[in-house]
């Protein structure tokens, strides 16, 4: 783990003497130095504790080296974009175990060619939690339904495509079904 307790000090115009006296209970300079430069190891105590005295979140301390992140450069509401208040990062997402994804040809109901569709995969005991979202369902021979969850019933998941005219597809015994969880779009 990267922590960024010195950028975040430096920038607050802090000492370690400042921030050790503003941790609760206070330590010293010596330890704030050690956990900042990483020859003292930082636990999630450490980082609240140094957050609470910088005045930022814990989160705000550390970074982790394997994800990249993106700075953000403006906030977006009914009001217009503006200039976030404190500097703010956010992570590009990471597929969940199992995890599948739908890649769109050509665009059909919300979808547009080009989309990607992430889908975690579902048990059929949880298939009811996914009611009225986007599913993807295997069918025999290496097909696939893909559209709104509509009914689950007696072992049966009921699924509307999203092509305009399209019947609800009803497929009995599924094995698992994937909920539509993140839509990927190159604008």
């Amino acid at each position: 783990m990267i922590t960024a307790i010195r950028e975040v000090r430096r920038a607050k115009g802090l000492t370690l003497e400042e921030v050790a006296q503003r941790c609760s209970p206070p330590t010293t300079a010596q330890t704030i130095g050690r956990l900042e430069t990483g020859t003292r190891t930082v636990s999630v105590a450490w980082l609240n504790r140094i957050a609470a005295a910088l005045g930022v979140e814990a989160a705000d301390l550390v970074s982790l080296p394997e994800r990249g992140d993106l700075a953000v450069a403006a906030l977006l509401d009914a009001d217009g974009a503006t200039a976030p208040r404190r500097a703010a990062r956010v992570t590009p997402p990471q597929p969940t175990p199992g995890a599948v994804a739908v890649t769109v040809g050509a665009g059909v109901g919300d979808y547009r060619a080009g989309d990607e569709i992430w889908c975690d995969m579902l048990a059929p005991a949880d298939f009811a939690g996914a009611l009225n979202r986007d599913v993807l369902a295997p069918v025999p021979a290496g097909r696939f339904v893909f559209g709104r969850l509509i009914a689950v019933a007696g072992g049966k998941a009921t699924i509307l495509p999203p092509a305009l005219g399209a019947k609800p597809q009803t497929i009995a015994d599924a094995p698992w079904l994937a909920v539509a969880t993140r839509l990927v779009r190159a604008l």
